[in-house]
C-alpha cells in the first residue's frame, strides 16, 4: 500500500535510509524548482525510466502540490511494477518551497532574496525602546511577533505618527498585514508591490511564523551592484 507522508519524513526517510526522491512532473517544471538531489522521472516515461531506481531502497514520489493527482497515481504505478516500499509526498514542491527549504533549479523565489534579520518587536515592547530601533534600520519597520513567533502585526512611521510613545508594540501595530510565502515567485511579486506602491512585505511560513522580511529596495541594490559587476 502507498504511503502518503508529509515534510518531515521524506527528510527522515531522505536521512537515514537513502530514499530516492522522484519529481514525476514534466521536465520544464521539474527544471523550474525540485527538491535537492531529485530526478525527473514524469509519469508518461515512468515505464520506460523506471530501472533507473534502485529498488532495494525506499522511493518518495512527489509533484506539484495537494491537488496535482501524478503523484499518488505514479505511486501505484511504481507499487504495480514490483517496487516493495513507495511513498507519496502528497503536498508536493510547493509545501518544500513554503517551508523555505533548498532546493535546486532556475526558480527565482523570494526566500533567495528574504531579510532575515528585520527589525522585531514582541507585544509587550515599550515604544519608546522600539522607535530607536526602527528609525535605525534601514526598512524602518518593525515586525511585531507573539511568544511562538507568529505574525502579529508591524510598527512603522505610519504608526508612531502622534503615538504615545509610553505604550506598547500591540497598541499601535496594523493588523491583518498582508503576507507571502518564501515559495513567492519574485518577478510577479514585485510587479504587485509596485502597483500597491508597497515598499516592504512581511514573508511567514504557512503556519504564520516569521521568515523575514522582503523590501523592494533590496532588489534593486542586489540588481545594481550586479550590473556593476
Amino acid at each position: 500500500m502507498t504511503h502518503i507522508i508529509d515534510r518531515v519524513a521524506v527528510q527522515d526517510l531522505v536521512a537515514a535510509r537513502q530514499a530516492q526522491l522522484v519529481e514525476v512532473l514534466p521536465e520544464e517544471e521539474y527544471a523550474w524548482a525540485h527538491l535537492p538531489r531529485a530526478m525527473n522521472l514524469p509519469l508518461g516515461a515512468l515505464d520506460d525510466r523506471a530501472s533507473a531506481l534502485d529498488r532495494t531502497r525506499p522511493v518518495i514520489v512527489y509533484c506539484h502540490d495537494w491537488l496535482c493527482d501524478l503523484s499518488p497515481r505514479a505511486a501505484h504505478r511504481l507499487e504495480r511494477l514490483g517496487f516493495g516500499e513507495v511513498h507519496d509526498y502528497g503536498a508536493g514542491k510547493m509545501d518544500w518551497l513554503a517551508a523555505d527549504l533548498p532546493f535546486e533549479g532556475e526558480a527565482h523565489l523570494v526566500s533567495q532574496n528574504v531579510r532575515r534579520d528585520p527589525v522585531t518587536a514582541t507585544l509587550d515592547d515599550p515604544l519608546d525602546d522600539l522607535t530607536e530601533r526602527i528609525v535605525a534600520d534601514p526598512a524602518g519597520l518593525a515586525v511585531v511577533v507573539d511568544e511562538d513567533d507568529v505574525v502579529q502585526g508591524v510598527v512603522g512611521s505610519r504608526e508612531l505618527k502622534g503615538a504615545d510613545m509610553s505604550g506598547t508594540a500591540e497598541q499601535v501595530m496594523r493588523v491583518g498585514i498582508t503576507t507571502v510565502r518564501p515559495s513567492e515567485q519574485l518577478e510577479p511579486l514585485i510587479q504587485r508591490m509596485d502597483r500597491a506602491k508597497v515598499d516592504h512585505v512581511v514573508v511567514t511560513h504557512a503556519d504564520g511564523t516569521l521568515v523575514g522580511l522582503f523590501g523592494l529596495g533590496d532588489v534593486r541594490a542586489q540588481a545594481s551592484e550586479s550590473d556593476l559587476g
